[in-house]
């Protein structure tokens, strides 16, 4: 059973050896990521080398060798050649890196879980490598039960929770109205891209609550 954590990436050097689709898609997250991304391949997809044109990414254009893991924070080895792979590995291993093995995945320290993005708002889902399509299956279900209006809804209620410290005193009284506030009519309200109507709710919920309390 894995330990579930999300890792502020932003300017952590993450390498990647390996230039076809998987290294791509490891890429395009890490990227999104703030990561900073490097790539190393003698090949690369077509998105790859724009990214890498567009200064999104260092693509060094080259076969992995000894020496070009130092100072990574995390490794993903996604190389076609099985030998790469594990020679990556374990420099990974030595380095002090932690570790994502595409090839091998019992070598790895790490998986990366099947994620919906919302804005800020970030879902995960998980099998611990017991079935990809069971995730991608549930995936699919939190993509279409939470739309983008929810990124948008999550930047509106840390506005509000802002403003509500100076209503409501004291931690226990606010975790009280947000258990009472964000209720099933309101969260159907943001799925249906009704966000003036729903903040309008918050903020009188807001006004009553902290009324009666």
């Amino acid at each position: 059973m894995g330990y579930p954590v999300v890792l502020n990436l932003t300017g952590r050097r993450c390498i990647i050896v390996g230039g076809g689709r998987v290294a791509e898609r490891k890429a395009k997250r890490l990227i999104e990521s703030g990561a900073a991304v490097t790539v190393i391949a003698p090949e690369a997809t077509e998105n790859l080398q724009v990214w890498a044109s567009e200064k999104k990414l260092l693509w060094r254009q080259q076969p992995y060798t000894k020496g070009c893991l130092k100072g990574a924070f995390l490794v993903f080895v996604a190389a076609a050649s099985r030998e790469v792979c594990a020679e990556a590995a374990q420099e990974a291993r030595t380095e002090g890196a932690l570790l994502n093995d595409a090839v091998e995945p019992a070598r790895s320290d790490f998986a990366v879980p099947a994620s919906v993005r919302r804005g800020d708002l970030l879902l995960t889902v998980s099998t611990g490598g017991g079935s990809p399509e069971l995730s991608r299956c549930i995936r699919q279900e939190l993509e279409a039960f939470y739309p983008e209006s929810f990124g948008a809804w999550l930047e509106r209620v840390a506005s509000v929770r802002q403003e509500m410290k100076d209503r409501l005193c004291g931690s226990s009284a606010r975790q009280a109205f947000w258990r009472h506030a964000m209720d099933a009519r309101l969260l159907e309200c943001v799925r249906n891209g009704q966000l003036d109507h729903a903040e309008d709710e918050l903020r009188n919920a807001v006004i009553g609550f902290g009324t009666e309390s």
